[in-house]
């Protein structure tokens, strides 16, 4: 007899999960592995909502095997480990984000950059080592191999803090490793939601000047009374956009709908960086001219690895970045879906997974 959800492992566990690409979220039992000699399972606390999660939902990448259980900002408290698990103790706050495994072996991996290994595998919705589904943080528990796991700064909060797990590390990197995180330097963040806000509260903490280039006029008193932020650009106002032609040492474009790049290249001075972590499904649309004057350059980034997010979690904790967040019951996750792709939030769900389950 072919294994269920529910059978397939030894632990029950419930969550909720999307049945269908209509992406709705009902209540779900199923299971996980027994925890291996390198394994920790912790019981989950709490687990942001990101816009891939969205995506997931609805099959909009053609990957999703359903049902699906979405999350990949977990974080909770440590209930068992492996014999050979060094990392963490029961009782400690740890947190897992996007990829739970890769081949540990190849070039990326021996580099601490797990992320860009092509046997990563990520937290949930895709094959696992043993053939199964990972299944993500909308649910009571969660195992993972204690390489993928981050350990949780003491004065760090759980519940704001989980969202920095993908969209903290999403931002962080490239800030980082494209050498935009130097004081004095001049850095946009292109859309102010769940990536952009927080990539505005590490490039403040590395001592830049920072730009926001948004759509909407209506978030820039929020944007530079609350976040702290130096300039804001609408940018479909086109005395804005020419005014701060070349001011920009990079952009940190966050956006995930249709936009066009040439206006956000036009930002930026000689060798400036686009650097490209929201994903639009179509084509981006660029110009070569807007390349070749100005030796510019479109890059990309995708989190980090599992050391770097370690680094990021720590830095957000002695600077106390924390993310901006709306703490919702699991039973508004469908609300909070339909709001998400309307971009109400500020500026990023938060399940609180214990006490919703608690109450079931």
């Amino acid at each position: 007899m072919a294994k269920t959800p529910e059978t397939e492992h030894p632990v029950k566990a419930f969550g909720w999960a999307a049945r269908d690409n209509s992406g709705t979220l009902s209540p779900f039992n199923f299971s996980r592995r027994d925890t291996g000699e390198r394994d920790v399972q912790f019981k989950v606390l709490y687990c942001g909502v990101c816009h891939s999660d969205l995506h997931m939902v609805k099959n909009e990448r053609g990957v999703t095997h359903y049902p699906v259980v979405p999350g990949h900002e977990i974080v909770g408290v440590v209930t068992e480990v492996g014999s050979k698990v060094e990392k963490v103790k029961a009782g400690d706050k740890v947190g897992v984000g996007v990829i739970v495994g890769s081949c540990r072996q190849c070039d990326q991996c021996s580099n601490d950059l797990e992320n860009y290994c092509s046997k990563q595998i990520l937290t949930y919705g895709a094959p696992y080592i043993d053939g199964t589904i990972t299944r993500g943080g909308y649910s009571n528990i969660m195992v993972a191999d204690e390489h993928f796991i981050i350990r949780w700064p003491e004065n760090l909060p759980l519940d704001a803090g989980a969202p920095l797990l993908c969209a903290g590390i999403t931002t962080y990197s490239p800030l980082r490793y494209y050498g935009l995180d130097k004081p004095g330097l001049s850095v946009g963040v292109n859309g102010l939601g769940g990536l952009g806000h927080v990539a505005v509260k590490f490039a403040k903490a590395f001592g830049t000047k920072v730009t926001v280039i948004s759509t909407s006029l209506g978030k820039k008193k929020e944007a530079i009374e609350h976040l702290g932020v130096d300039e804001f650009l609408v940018s479909s106002d086109p005395q804005q956009m020419q005014a701060a032609v070349g001011t920009l040492d990079g952009i940190i474009d966050t956006v995930s709908a249709e936009h066009p790049l040439v206006p956000l290249m036009s930002l930026l001075k000689p060798h400036g960086k686009l650097i490209v972590v929201g994903a639009p499904e179509k084509p981006l649309q660029l110009h070569a001219f807007s390349l070749i004057q100005g030796r510019k350059t479109v890059a990309g980034s995708a989190i980090g690895g599992m050391k770097e997010t370690q680094e990021m979690i720590d830095f957000a904790a002695k600077k106390n970045i924390i993310p901006d967040v709306e703490v919702i019951p699991i039973d508004y996750i469908n609300t909070a879906m339909d709001r998400l792709l309307k971009s109400d939030v500020k500026y990023r769900f938060v399940i609180d997974v214990n006490k919703s389950f608690n109450a079931h």
